[in-house]
Formats: structure tokens, C-alpha cells, sequence
């Protein structure tokens, strides 16, 4: 059975978040914003269906889908891009297919103790971020 990611998450670090958001094609200044930005992550996990809350000073992100049902997500506010997105459980990952027009788009998060793993992926690069746990 898949772990329950419900809680609220503290950003601890990041690795290469400017080189994926130059995959993404974001514009320099904004890259450089979003790289001095740290998220915290909410997420509320009810059976199949989940709602994940990236929170920063600027501006908050919202996912709310059920597992395993394919969407359209306006990914407008990070890119401006739409996605045919489907989430879904892979062993104790939770993996995101982001399929538009950038290959190999998408991410997994995944427990380690009370740190949430996010690997972020985009073209040929990743991007891994860490949370702790705070409730």
C-alpha cells in the first residue's frame, strides 16, 4: 500500500533548478526569481484523490486530481503551457506524466522519514528538491 503524503512540508534545499527552468524555456529573470524562491509543499491525500499545494511569497500552485485519471493541466502560471497529465503510484512514488510539448516532462515525490523528495524532470534535466515534514 502506497504511503499517505498528507502534511506540510518545509523547503530544505535544491539542486539544478535553473537548468530545468532553461529547459522550460522560462525567460532569465524569472528564472533567477524562482530560484531564490522556497517553496513549502501542502498536500491533502484522501483515497485516490489528491490536492498539492506548491506556497511561496509570489504565488501559490495548486494540483487537485485523483489518482490515475489523465487531465489537462494549465500549467500557464509556470510556463504557460497546457499538459495531458496523469498521476499515479509507482511502488511508494508518486509519479506525474506531463505529456505537451516538452519531452520527457513530468515528476515523482517519494518519503524518506519526514523528508519529502521531489524530483523534477524536464527534456534532459532534473531538479530535485527537499522538504521536512513540520505537521
Amino acid at each position: 500500500m502506497p504511503p499517505n503524503l498528507t502534511g506540510y512540508y518545509r523547503f530544505v534545499s535544491q539542486e539544478n533548478m535553473d537548468n530545468y527552468l532553461r529547459a522550460l524555456d522560462i525567460n532569465v529573470v524569472l528564472r533567477k526569481v524562482v530560484c531564490l524562491l522556497k517553496p513549502d509543499k501542502e498536500i491533502i491525500h484522501t483515497g485516490d484523490h489528491m490536492v498539492i499545494r506548491t506556497i511561496t511569497s509570489l504565488r501559490d500552485y495548486v494540483m487537485d486530481f485523483d489518482l490515475g485519471v489523465q487531465f489537462e493541466e494549465d500549467l500557464g502560471p509556470v510556463d504557460g503551457r497546457k499538459c495531458q497529465t496523469t498521476v499515479s503510484w509507482v511502488g511508494d512514488q508518486l509519479v506525474c506524466e506531463q505529456l505537451g510539448e516538452k519531452r520527457n516532462r513530468g515528476w515523482r515525490h517519494w518519503l524518506e522519514g519526514n523528508q519529502l523528495h521531489l524530483r523534477m524532470t524536464a527534456e534532459d534535466e532534473v531538479c530535485v528538491q527537499v522538504f521536512q515534514k513540520v505537521k
